[in-house]
């Protein structure tokens, strides 16, 4: 089976490094990092990831926006965000972004992350 590739975006060297580590022993392949939107962006289209582990707050552009200008390229992969506060801090604003979900930074697992993958496909097995 392909590992699921992901590209994370967020605007902290050591999370990134914790998430790619906790990622790539999950059982994904993390293809690409990057610390603004700017480059996140760029970095989507050059690696083509499936999913895009992706922070709310960034320091050139807030995560919805990125989401949005993700949504509207070519073969748009599918955001999940991440923030070291709660998802009810956001309203609404992550239900209408198109993200698939939303984990806290101090949750994220590769089983919770797969959890979200499945239930974006539809996939009901276990």
């Amino acid at each position: 089976m392909r590992r699921p590739t992901v590209l994370i975006v967020d605007d902290h060297d050591g999370f990134r490094a914790f998430a790619r580590d906790l990622l790539s022993m999950a059982g994904f392949d993390v293809v690409a990092e990057a610390a603004d939107g700017g480059a996140a962006l760029a970095q989507a289209l050059r690696v083509r990831p499936a999913v895009v582990l992706l922070d709310v707050q960034l320091p050139d552009v807030d995560g919805f926006e990125v989401a949005r200008a993700l949504r509207l390229g070519p073969a748009p992969p599918t955001v999940v965000f991440v923030s070291t506060r709660d998802e009810a801090d956001y309203g609404r604003r992550i239900g209408t972004s198109g993200a698939a979900g939303f984990i806290t930074k101090s949750r994220l697992s590769g089983d919770t992350l797969r959890a979200i993958l499945r239930g974006a496909s539809g996939d009901t097995t276990t």
